[in-house]
């Protein structure tokens, strides 16, 4: 009876290791306006989610332009859920409604807290 008290209680301690070893993130990460270079650096593209108008009117260097009102309608066109994507708006409200969008989808998003509104780099 003994041997068999130890033999689940070592089973539930290796299954506890396992699971602990298995970290499923289970929210996107948001950060600063100034944290996106290092981002684009590692290789995120950053997606903004103004609308077509706003994009053009200025947006980060090489930024992709994927419409907040797009992607609520299910339109995923051109994204790629191998990529990681910085997400970018206004103000940083719609970025986070995107990035909620995108992260419950399997796309890797990282959310910026701020806005181009506050943006001081180059833009094009």
């Amino acid at each position: 009876m003994k041997k068999a008290v130890w033999l689940i209680a070592a089973v539930l301690l290796l299954a506890a290791c396992g699971n602990a070893s298995e970290t499923k993130k289970d929210s996107f990460t948001t950060v600063d306006l100034a944290d996106i270079p290092v981002l684009q650096n590692d290789g995120a593209i950053v997606l903004d989610v103004r609308e077509v108008d706003e994009y053009e009117g200025g947006h980060l260097i090489g930024a992709v332009n994927m419409p907040l009102s797009k992607l609520q309608k299910g339109e995923r066109y051109e994204l790629d859920k191998d990529q990681k994507y910085v997400v970018v708006c206004r103000s940083g409200n719609r970025s986070k409604t995107a990035s909620e969008i995108l992260f419950k989808e399997g796309y890797e998003v990282t959310n910026v807290s701020e806005g181009m509104s506050k943006w001081q780099g180059e833009t094009e």
